[in-house]
């Protein structure tokens, strides 16, 4: 067993503090960048560099818009009908991956209509560099000491600073998952695939990796399990889940008939 003993912070000059978590997040866009540059490239889609540059602003723009919706309305409504004020205040934390897919797609379906470009051209290659940016992002709520697992007695189990007992290192599991999804994605990204099917590979791996993921991450605190043994995360990703075989199927089935 170990103690989480890491320091969140790297650098600290005066009040400015410089955390990992911030690091690891900035680096997952400046990947994002040269990766989709790279994509758009190899696919002789039409779109500059400029282009994917305000393309990831309008995906930064509508995963937070998204993920924090999300949150305030499905995982906290309840503080945050009492305190408003509160719902705009996204550096306290308080973000929904499932909402941050949402509200990344619609952005994402909007640039592509400005640029006159089919939704899955883009979609198919942005979840590529998004399994990467969101394993890195895991490790930095790893540094942070932030959503940690379940209470556990197995060998690698870790002491957090702000919770009772020993737990899982279940922000580690979360970012094996979405390597596997990352490594899963680019292994077929060369192969004649029906377009979307990349995008609904991505979210229906993410839905089931996370659903079993869950079961050794500690629920949030103000809501707890939500249906049955489920957290609010379970029952979000069998929706997910169930959604991309739907589109699977179909975008399967709509490449049978050309």
């Amino acid at each position: 067993m170990f103690i989480h003993n890491i320091d969140p912070v790297l650098i600290r000059l005066g009040p400015l503090e410089i955390r990992y978590y911030g690091l690891f997040f900035v680096l997952g866009f400046v990947i994002a960048y040269f990766m989709l540059n790279y994509l758009v490239s190899k696919r002789h889609i039409k779109l500059t560099k400029d282009d994917i540059a305000d393309f990831l602003l309008y995906l930064i723009v509508g995963t937070i818009a998204g993920s924090r919706i999300f949150y305030v309305f499905i995982y906290n409504w309840s503080f945050y009908s009492i305190n408003p004020s509160q719902i705009i205040a996204v550096w306290n934390g308080g973000l929904s991956f499932h909402g941050g897919l949402v509200g990344a797609s619609i952005a994402a379906y909007l640039f592509c209509k400005k640029k006159n470009i089919s939704f899955y051209t883009l979609a198919d290659l942005t979840v590529m560099p998004l399994a990467l940016g969101l394993a890195l992002g895991r490790i930095g709520n790893f540094t942070n000491g932030e959503l940690f697992g379940r209470i556990t007695e197995v060998p690698w189990a870790m002491k957090f600073q702000d919770a009772e007992g020993f737990r899982h290192p279940s922000q580690l599991y979360e970012s094996a998952k979405n390597l596997i999804i990352f490594f899963t994605l680019w292994s077929i990204k060369d192969k004649k695939l029906p377009a979307g099917f990349l995008f609904w590979t991505f979210v229906t791996m993410y839905s089931a990796l996370r659903f079993f993921v869950e079961f050794f991450r500690e629920p949030d605190a103000q809501l707890g399990f939500v249906l049955g043994a489920l957290s609010m995360g379970q029952v979000l990703s069998v929706i997910t889940f169930i959604i991309g075989l739907i589109f699977i199927y179909q975008v399967n089935k709509g490449a049978l008939k050309k």
